[in-house]
């Protein structure tokens, strides 16, 4: 029987958990169908592929089931390992997946099922689609994905609940032809951008966060994420043709504009915990800093990305910033209030009511921007 179904596990210091992931992905096979599973490893100094080596040197029935490793020499990266995996796959079918247990195994033949008789390119497991949850994340980290997966979606005009995702399963034939840069973690949002006219359905479950080892989420990755999302855009900008339609532009523009306020809350989230938290300072005064600092990055940004302005003299640098800035302290000064309202007042914990305030100011920051700060029609 030709193996039909290849699982793609990229590993790197996974050695409290990759024998119990190939072991539940062995107790929950597609019925009658050869699978096999390609642990890519990067070198890990816990001897995860080693492990693995000698889990499927263990097995006693192998006739539909077998295990490939691949011991990389060095650590190139998530991406790069998946690309790697799916090079060596024998399947038609390839599932992308991790080994930390917060895809679950028992997914896996629902993914195969549904892939075959939707008769669809890439289905996806979503963490937010209606039925979809994340068990086991903190406040902080659910907006941090939250904030990515809005920039990813905004920015590159992807409309899945969840083009983040790390658990999908496709049709190999479709990635036929594409040149994938392999930028960061997120392998799915490059191949959404850029397989052109693939179908893509979404089922919902429940992600769960990791009980062993270390979460690979850190600045590294966040920066990765960026430069990922910087060049798809940059891709996309290249492959469409000159849009005539003012209300196009327009809700373009905006998209990339509330892109840029999704990272701005980022920053200002994070800027403003740190401040609150690591240097004991009174929540008023370390969302003043956060704002600044957010001011500062989304200015930049839409200065190059959104109004697509690349002339930075000094002076015109200057008197720009300055209304941008002026614009800004107005959605600056209804953020303050409602954080004093909603915690003072109503009692919201700060990082909701900060998320709250944040999002409120935007849409007009963006009129008054585009008009005033980058002259630009309002419509268009």
């Amino acid at each position: 029987m030709n193996t039909e179904v290849s699982i793609v596990i990229p590993t790197y210091n996974e050695s409290e958990n990759i024998k119990g992931i190939l072991h539940l992905i062995k107790e929950h096979l597609p019925k009658n169908t050869m699978v096999e599973a390609i642990v890519v490893d990067d070198n890990s100094p816990d001897g995860t592929g080693k492990i693995a080596e000698d889990y499927f040197k263990s097995l006693k029935e192998k006739t539909l089931y077998t295990i490939n490793v691949i011991n990389r020499k060095t650590k190139e990266g998530l991406s790069s390992a998946i690309l790697n995996g799916i090079e060596q796959a024998k399947g038609k079918i390839v599932v992308v997946m991790d080994s930390d247990f917060s895809h679950p195994p028992q997914l896996i033949p629902k993914l195969v099922e549904v892939l075959k008789q939707s008769k669809t390119d890439i289905v996806v497991a979503s963490r937010y689609l209606n039925g979809g949850n994340i068990q086991g994340w903190s406040l902080k980290r659910k907006i941090i994905s939250k904030i990515g997966t809005m920039i990813a979606k905004k920015g590159l005009g992807i409309n899945q609940s969840d083009p983040m995702s790390g658990f999908f399963a496709f049709n190999k034939d479709v990635i036929k032809g594409i040149n994938f840069d392999a930028i960061g973690y997120k392998l799915l949002l490059e191949m959404i951008v850029k397989a052109k006219g693939v179908s893509i359905k979404e089922i919902p479950y429940t992600f769960l966060d990791r009980q062993n080892g270390k979460s690979k989420l850190g600045i590294k990755t966040i920066l990765e994420f960026g430069h990922a999302v910087w060049k798809l855009y940059r891709h996309g900008k290249r492959e469409q043709k000159n849009e005539k339609r003012t209300s196009v532009k327009f809700v373009s523009k905006a998209a990339r504009f509330f892109s840029v306020g999704a990272s701005g809350l980022g920053v200002n989230y994070i800027m403003s915990i740190l401040f609150s938290s690591s240097l004991d300072m009174w929540y008023i005064h370390a969302t003043i800093l956060g704002i600044m600092f957010s001011i500062t990055s989304n200015f930049i940004l839409n200065k190059y990305w959104t109004f697509e302005d690349r002339d930075f003299a000094v002076k015109r640098t200057i008197v720009q910033y300055g209304k941008f800035a002026g614009f800004s302290s107005i959605g600056a000064l209804v953020q303050l209030g409602m954080v004093y309202y909603l915690v003072d007042e109503l009692t919201m914990s700060y990082p909701i009511a900060l998320v709250s305030a944040v999002a409120t100011a935007a849409f007009s920051n963006f009129i008054l921007n585009k008009k005033w700060t980058f002259k630009e029609k309002v419509w268009g």
